[in-house]
């Protein structure tokens, strides 16, 4: 997903552009270069031409430069993955990062081949094996390890005919106190070995001719109980009291370790030493399991190496994935099935509290936004532009409506307008958010790795007099309101004592129910719904104009790998068919979930000393977001500001012309106490925040120091919204 490469225009432009401006554009392309390389294209660097390209700038106006569109060529190792690519620089479609098929293994760097291999690979030296993370595990995890191991080694040996079980263990002991430069390899015992019934022989071939240069010294040699021989009555015993006193214990507790090593992530190589220990290790016969100390001079082992381990920690697993799903969202994906037993079973708050199930359906809506956004990526890329555009158009906005919905329901039920408020509160903090913070966070953190990061400003432009439009739509009812409503105060006091002096008032608001609710029913309530009939058509035009008629504004251009070997069929993570359903059980989940929120928010909001403005412009609208915000600063840090500025701005379009108007749809079938207007600090924090943004994007570069900026306005209003007082109704 990072520009490729910068190219003019060629003459399929037609008449608008001339010679002097392509020669303009070629000149200037020959020093900027690449913006980056990666995939299959090789770095060169440019060559300055013999007329330096300011000199055309200096005689001609700036207006020949800006006219200068140049073309940015990305690269896709199959036909899936190209429209996905396409999909993310469309007006409207879900900008998803992560790949949607199987990147091939060659094309892949060492350090994520390194993720993905098994720990039975024997690498040169390395440096020493005492680190920080390998002496974190052996705080953690070694220790205890080593202990259960050393007493299920006394319990197989009390068996007697568990004692080469019991060696095994000691073994084992040993190795998982410290695993690092150490193997288990699986050894091959001779058929000679297996015919010798007696103890004293079977020790002495065990021993005997076997030894290693690499792995250094000869094979251990295990003790056998008497008459101890293949198929015997007594390795079947000592199998059995294996599997009933010692295996047991021993799963649980590499178990324990595989889990939690598994949750935390960087510890991914101490859950898979400890899974394959079970699922291998401790399955073979004793005698066939071999541990021994890997030396500087080694050579590959004449046997199969089990396992072999380095490091227990690796900062990078944070870039692994199964199936193409994200380590951390399928960590969190149990967490939605805790959060709806709880809510369900757990009905009457026995076994956990209200705020502690908010907290807990909250959270698993952060997974759930990212299996359905991994859906719609897949269904679109598989799929033709119709169905695609329909598939974003349906579901890009699920996850924020079906908590506003069922909030409604739950407020209209209650008859509390407080419900209502909250969610104006979360519809401004999204669009607040997505303006601001979303584009400031990421060039805050693109710009720590690069100094100036440029932007398409054509495209951003589009979005920009969108959200004008949209702003100005939401909002015009609650203008209208105010030019037209009365003000009505709850409670007045004299401050000066005389009958014509100030007057001090409290929970004032403007009165539309006059005279039986007139001026609402009359003029307030049609240009609502004039409104929200507006908003979805310049939705629709706005998509018409970026993907049809002028569709040269974004001008990416699709190529594949050209490098020999590199010519591969799309192995696509989630089929067609598969994406769907999983986005019908997200969708599911989420309306699950969000019901608990809004069941169990009432708590909050009445006991909180926290203004319920601040709950609802911050947890509420930005934690559904938190998938987009990641996906924004991964496209920041290749360099690609313009996909994280439309993550942004494409969501608070929606906001303004999709999801208001589908709940004032919402509200004309089931009527609840949601109106289409707002308070004045939604007002000026939404119209100052579009207007920012805007002066922020004219030139189309940035860095770091303007991100700074959006981010630090977003936060002074985060403060005005903590210290304001509550809304009416609350």
């Amino acid at each position: 997903d990072v520009p490729k490469a910068t190219e003019p225009r060629g003459d399929s432009d037609g008449p608008r552009r001339g010679s002097l401006c392509d020669r303009h554009c070629a000149a200037i392309n020959n020093v900027q270069g690449d913006l980056s390389d990666v995939g299959c294209h090789l770095h060169r660097p440019r060559v300055l031409p013999a007329m330096s390209p300011p000199s055309y700038c200096q005689q001609h106006s700036e207006e020949v430069c800006e006219s200068c569109v140049v073309k940015t060529t990305l690269t896709a190792e199959n036909v899936v993955e190209a429209n996905k690519l396409s999909n993310n620089y469309k007006f409207g479609f879900k900008k998803w990062k992560s790949h949607v098929t199987a990147r091939p293994w060659e094309d892949r760097s060492e350090i994520v081949k390194e993720l993905y291999s098994d720990l039975n690979v024997i690498r040169g030296s390395g440096g020493s094996t005492v680190t920080c993370g390998n002496i974190l595990y052996l705080l953690l995890f070694g220790w205890w390890l080593s202990f259960i191991h050393v007493l299920m080694a006394a319990m197989m040996f009390i068996t007697i005919v568990g004692a080469p079980y019991g060696r095994l263990c000691w073994d084992l002991a040993g190795y998982f106190l410290w695993p690092f430069g150490k193997v288990i390899q699986k050894v091959e015992v001779p058929k000679s070995h297996r015919a010798l019934g007696a103890c004293e022989a079977g020790a002495e071939a065990s021993g005997a001719g076997e030894s290693s240069a690499l792995l250094g010294g000869p094979v251990p040699r295990r003790w056998r109980p008497w008459c101890w021989a293949d198929g015997g009555h007594w390795q079947r015993a000592g199998a059995v009291a294996w599997l009933c006193l010692g295996y047991p214990m021993l799963v649980l507790a590499h178990g324990l370790v595989c889990v939690t090593a598994w949750l935390l992530v960087v510890l991914i190589p101490v859950a898979k030493l400890n899974a394959r220990t079970v699922t291998r290790v401790l399955l073979l016969p004793p005698e066939q399991v071999a541990v021994r100390r890997l030396r500087m001079t080694e050579v590959p082992p004449e046997g199969e190496v089990i396992l072999c381990c380095y490091r227990a920690v690796n900062p990078y697993y944070y870039k692994y994935a199964v199936d193409g799903i994200n380590v951390f969202a399928v960590n969190l994906l149990p967490l939605v099935l805790v959060t709806l037993v709880l809510g369900y079973v757990d009905s009457h708050n026995r076994l956990t509290s209200s705020p502690v199930k908010f907290t807990l359906a909250l959270l698993s809506i952060m997974p759930l936004s990212y299996y359905i956004g991994m859906a719609i990526a897949s269904i679109s890329a598989q799929s033709n532009f119709a169905v695609g555009a329909v598939v974003n158009a349906t579901f890009g906005s699920i996850t924020e409506l079906t908590f506003y919905i069922t909030a409604l329901i739950k407020g209209s039920r209650e008859g509390n307008r407080c419900y209502a408020e909250i969610v104006k509160s979360a519809l401004t903090g999204t669009l607040v958010g997505c303006v601001l913070f979303v584009p400031g966070l990421c060039m805050v953190i693109g710009g720590i790795r690069h100094q100036e990061q440029r932007f398409n400003s054509r495209s951003a432009g589009v979005s920009s007099a969108l959200l004008f439009l949209s702003v100005g739509g939401v909002f015009a009812p609650t203008l209208f309101s105010k030019v037209y409503g009365k003000l009505v105060c709850g409670e007045c006091h004299n401050v000066t004592q005389n009958p014509l002096g100030h007057y001090l008032c409290h929970n004032c608001h403007f009165d539309l129910m006059e005279n039986n609710g007139t001026l609402y029913y009359s003029h307030v309530q049609p240009l609502v719904y004039t409104v929200s009939l507006l908003l979805p058509a310049a939705y629709l035009i706005g998509l018409f104009f970026t993907l049809k008629t002028h569709t040269h504004i974004y001008d990416i251009h699709i190529s594949g790998c050209h490098m020999p070997g590199h010519h591969h069929s799309a192995v696509v993570h989630w089929s067609r068919w598969r994406a769907l359903v999983i986005l019908l059980l997200s969708t599911l989940c989420m309306s699950a979930c969000a019901d608990l929120a809004t069941e169990h928010i009432s708590p909050i909001l009445t006991n909180s000393t926290i203004s319920q403005y601040f709950i609802g412009v911050t947890v509420l609208a930005m934690v559904p977001e938190l998938p987009e915000i990641v996906n924004g600063i991964q496209f920041a840090l290749q360099n690609n500001l313009s996909l994280s500025i439309e993550i942004g701005n494409c969501i608070a379009v929606q906001v303004c012309m999709l999801q208001i108007p589908i709940l004032v749809l919402f509200t004309i079938f089931y009527p609840t106490n949601f109106t289409l207007v707002f308070s004045d600090l939604h007002v000026y924090a939404s119209m100052f925040s579009v207007v920012l943004m805007n002066y922020i994007f004219m030139d189309g570069k940035c860095d770091y120091f303007q991100g700074t900026v959006l981010v630090m306005v977003y936060f002074i209003l985060l403060a005005v919204y903590f210290f304001a007082p509550s809304p009416s109704g609350c």
